[in-house]
């Protein structure tokens, strides 16, 4: 079975006619045209509801199966995964700039294997640009072609870019740092979020539980969530990739559990020791979230200070110990 991708962006194509925004701004006329597929030269409409002999159309309209017995599924913008009776697939076209962990769901119920072709359709300017949709794309475990592109389902995927197993991502405060950092799992079938600040702040601090719920309700709902201060136990004991989100709040709980404020801090550089020495032994993909705390004021209390420095150490080395280190400012990202 070969399918045929006369088009490959969103219903408006990229760039939409008309839009002004700067995604739209940088690419030419019909770029991208709008999602249009064509299997064997005969099927040529989806959802797949009316399909000639010898196909045949499986998961509500979004699957396809040929003669040849391979398989096609489609999963457009807005659409729940129909992975009931989708089995495995050859190929699998979805819109990943939609909610991404729809990918993740798929890999869970075994839809997409490691045989499975992932093209990204529905492209368009909800990512800035080529450049970026590639990273993204690329931390997925997908790909994009280019309009008029055959994908072949016989053909095995293209060999997958590693994956740093070890991901710091820098940022300052509301820099887009913890979104950044869920992106790079937002495709995995099994991710643990490992929040380590409290869950509910002083009683009465509504802006608090609204920051809260607002991560909360960004993260797939199919992850796990594990409150914890002990990150090298849970970085020891993990099954599959861990979020820490984030090492500031982390550090500021060791402070408080050992009295370090204003006391005798080598219990902290031990558990920082201990953090270290875990993340470097990681055996699962692991991507933290920290503050940069290089960029702002002097704190004006000692106190302050040593948890400014001491936060910056840590920083330091564990930057030492990963594949990759980022810092995120305005959203932007910068690879160190």
């Amino acid at each position: 079975m070969k399918v045929f991708l006369a088009g490959t962006a969103g219903d408006g194509g990229w760039p939409e006619t008309g839009c002004r925004c700067a995604s739209c701004g940088r690419l030419p006329s019909q770029h991208r045209r709008p999602f249009e597929l064509v299997v064997d030269g005969v099927v040529r409409r989806f959802p797949f509801h009316r399909v000639p002999d010898g196909y045949l159309a499986f998961a509500r309209g979004y699957g396809l199966a040929g003669p040849d017995g391979r398989r096609l599924l489609c999963v457009p913008s807005g659409a729940s995964v129909p992975a009931e009776g989708a089995g495995p697939c050859d190929v699998v076209l979805i819109d990943l700039l939609d909610r991404p962990e729809r990918l993740g769901l798929l890999r869970r119920a075994g839809v997409v294997t490691g045989v499975t072709q992932v093209v990204a359709v529905g492209l368009d300017h909800r990512v800035r640009s080529e450049d970026e949709l590639v990273r993204r794309l690329g931390l997925w475990g997908a790909r994009a072609v280019p309009d008029g592109t055959t994908i072949d389902t016989a053909q095995p995927p293209p060999p997958p870019a590693g994956q740093a197993r070890r991901s710091l991502v820098l940022g300052g405060s509301r820099s887009g740092k913890s979104a950044e950092a869920e992106l790079r799992l937002a495709a995995e079938p099994h991710v643990t979020y490992v929040a380590t600040g409290p869950t509910t702040g002083p009683s009465g601090d509504g802006e608090w539980a609204a920051r809260v719920a607002a991560h909360r309700d960004r993260r797939p709902a199919h992850w796990t969530t594990l409150e914890t201060t002990d990150l090298a136990a849970a970085i020891r004991a993990a099954t599959a990739p861990l979020l820490v989100d984030g090492l500031g709040t982390w550090l500021a709980a060791v402070f408080d559990e050992h009295g370090a404020w204003d006391g005798d801090r080598a219990p902290v550089e031990a558990r920082c020791d201990e953090l270290v020495a875990a993340w470097r032994g990681a055996a699962q993909r692991i991507v933290a979230v920290s503050d940069e705390v290089g960029m702002g004021v002097v704190p004006a209390t000692s106190s302050g200070r040593a948890f400014r420095d001491a936060l910056g150490r840590l920083n330091e080395r564990l930057a030492a110990e990963s594949e990759d280190v980022c810092v995120v400012i305005a959203g932007r990202l910068l690879p160190l």
